[in-house]
């Protein structure tokens, strides 16, 4: 069983930037950060595999956010910039110990492994 943890959601002013944390207990093949706001169906956000594999942006978000790694912490971060009130959401990272293929890399349930979520809300 892989645990994650999550981090740095919180409240913050539209146009401003964030970056969320995502440690596994252990190392994963390919990470990935999901959104679900209220209402609505949990949607992909970023994902990376680590070694040289993919690394991911959705259309939605793309040019705003960035996924990044950290190899030696175990580490990977979502960087937010130019935050939107529709950002809003839970934001959660989700994991698998095996690499995943492009095709598959945005789909939910390729992801055994999930963390609690961090709630980022973006309001004035």
């Amino acid at each position: 069983q892989v645990h994650l943890i999550e981090s740095g959601g919180r409240l913050v002013q539209p146009g401003g930037s964030l970056r969320l944390s995502c440690q596994p207990s252990e190392r994963t093949g390919t990470t990935a950060w999901f959104r679900q706001a209220p209402g609505k169906d949990r949607e992909f956000v970023a994902a990376l595999s680590w070694g040289g594999g993919n690394r991911v942006v959705a259309d939605s978000v793309k040019g705003r956010f960035t996924i990044s790694g950290d190899n030696a912490a175990n580490t990977v971060f979502l960087q937010m910039n130019s935050l939107e009130p529709e950002d809003t959401a839970i934001y959660y990272c989700a994991g698998r110990i095996n690499r995943l293929v492009l095709s598959a890399i945005r789909r939910p349930e390729h992801y055994p492994y999930w963390g609690q979520g961090t709630q980022v809300t973006v309001s004035s």
